[in-house]
């Protein structure tokens, strides 16, 4: 375990060295927040999908419409592009940062944003360098993927689902921390690459894990985590 954990401080620290150079060459300029309101419409289906490429990550639940929250950035080229259309019952959404935005030296770049708790959501997270807190647990979740980078996720979601859902972890060279809900059947499957693997408040069953109210409860969460070279954990 000390060879990976040494091979894995290698990997990152290097990838971290090389994606930092010339970060102190970017032009920032003033510090700036935008807001963002999106109604929700007749939509009772939603599908988001949020890529960053760098920088700070807050999502969680609570929002009056679809979705409200802000942005701040002090390069002005890295406004977020934002995409939603609203077909009757059923939203799309779509919020990327710019291609040619990285992190580093003086830049500031986070989004803030809260989703809307009662309407059934569809969620895709692309993160990058940087880091992720997602405070998920009161959503309507059908399906969650993160597809994470060289940053930390935070995965809270923890809270009381009233259907079944999936939870899909692509991870990097990073870690990802993972709260998942009690009071509800889990099942998780974990695979990590050349870091490891940590689980609890779970069982081993073969090559799975699961808690004691999986097959029992009405609601089922199942969690499967692909990792690369980065650290898994997963609290039961």
């Amino acid at each position: 375990m000390k060879a990976r954990t040494g091979t894995f401080a290698l990997v990152f620290g290097c990838f971290c060295l090389l994606g930092s150079c010339g970060f102190d060459e970017i032009a920032t300029g003033p510090e700036r927040t935008d807001n963002i309101h999106l109604d929700a419409g007749k939509a009772d289906k939603v599908n988001v999908e949020l890529d960053m490429g760098a920088g700070q990550m807050n999502i969680g639940g609570g929002a009056e419409k679809l979705i409200d929250g802000s942005f701040t950035y002090n390069v002005e080229a890295w406004k977020p592009i934002v995409d939603s259309t609203n077909n009757g019952s059923h939203a799309t959404v779509t919020i990327k940062q710019p291609h040619n935005a990285h992190g580093g030296g003086k830049a500031k770049y986070s989004w803030d944003l809260n989703i809307n708790d009662h309407i059934l959501t569809d969620l895709a997270i692309n993160c990058g360098a940087g880091q992720a807190k997602l405070n998920l647990g009161s959503l309507q979740l059908r399906n969650l993927e993160v597809h994470m980078g060289a940053g930390q996720v935070r995965l809270d979601l923890t809270g009381e689902p009233t259907r079944d859902y999936e939870v899909k972890i692509e991870g990097g060279v990073g870690q990802a921390d993972i709260r998942l809900p009690k009071g509800v059947g889990v099942y998780a499957e974990a695979h990590g690459g050349i870091g490891s693997v940590t689980v609890t408040g779970l069982e081993k069953r073969g090559d799975h894990w699961e808690n004691d109210l999986y097959n029992k409860s009405k609601v089922t969460v199942k969690l499967t985590v692909n990792g690369g070279i980065g650290e898994i954990k997963i609290a039961g």
